[in-house]
């Protein structure tokens, strides 16, 4: 549980503000974590126990204004509460700090290397994950992991976070249409989560190639069954001559016999 400094009577979520009407500064900062939420809630839709907030308002103090990241990542916390869903997420209500904080830093620089770095620091969230693709000759991901209170800078590309059991990192691939870098999230061995639209494609191509072995499983029996009725004609034709052999067989015989000729005795 979060211990705070805090006054007696605490205001609600429903009492604070959930926007400071600020707008975004750009699509990216929509598109980045909202594509990061979109693989969360299906790779996670049986989880009850997580909340990924975009652009809400963190309160972490009644009397000082609520910072809002880009995204954020908590565990261990009501997915919902109502159908109202959450305006804001107050820390003194819910008790759990985010594990995982994302800022996509804008082309209007807003201090997320040391500001906000500070603060997330100093506030103790696990993981600050910084991306910014207009960067030259740095990693244009950072992830930054709070040990024994400080921000280490974590290296690679994805990073392995065991406490969240998820991997952070970017490619270029599609997403709504654009092709560029993106930020995706990762298992333990590296692989990649697929994203909403590629997995409605893996699906549709699972199910193409299903009904296509169907289709020539079809085939075959079809082919099977032909060639089934063919060996039933062909043994039906096999008894027909038989029959029309002993049937000669047996006219000869009578012959022989009409001729005093024993058909039994030729020898």
């Amino acid at each position: 549980m979060l211990k705070y400094n805090l006054p007696r009577n605490l205001p609600s979520a429903d009492e604070l503000p959930d926007s400071d009407e600020t707008p975004v500064d750009n699509e990216l900062q929509e598109l980045i974590p909202g594509l990061l939420k979109a693989i969360l809630l299906i790779l996670w839709s049986e989880r009850m126990d997580w909340f990924f907030g975009i652009d809400m308002g963190i309160y972490h103090h009644p009397d000082e204004p609520a910072i809002v990241p880009d995204a954020f990542l908590s565990l261990g916390v009501e997915r919902f509460y109502d159908e109202e869903l959450r305006p804001s997420y107050v820390l003194w209500d819910e008790n759990v700090m985010p594990l995982f904080v994302l800022e996509v830093v804008s082309p209007t620089y807003r201090k997320e290397y040391s500001t906000k770095l500070d603060f997330y620091q100093d506030l103790g969230v696990l993981y600050y994950v910084i991306y910014s693709s207009r960067r030259r000759r740095k990693p244009h991901l950072e992830v930054h992991k709070l040990v024994n209170g400080k921000y280490e800078l974590q290296l690679g590309n994805p990073v392995w976070m065991p406490e969240i059991g998820l991997g952070i990192g970017c490619e270029r691939g599609n997403y709504s249409g654009v092709t560029r870098e993106w930020l995706y999230w990762y298992d333990a061995d590296g692989t990649r989560y697929l994203t909403p639209e590629e997995q409605v494609k893996q699906s549709a191509q699972l199910l193409q190639q299903e009904a296509q072995r169907a289709q020539q499983e079809a085939q075959r029996a079809q082919q099977e069954a032909q060639r089934a009725q063919q060996e039933s004609q062909r043994a039906q034709q096999e008894s027909q001559r038989a029959e029309q052999l002993a049937q000669r067989s047996e006219q000869l015989a009578q012959r022989l016999r009409e001729l005093g000729v024993d058909p039994d005795n030729l020898n």
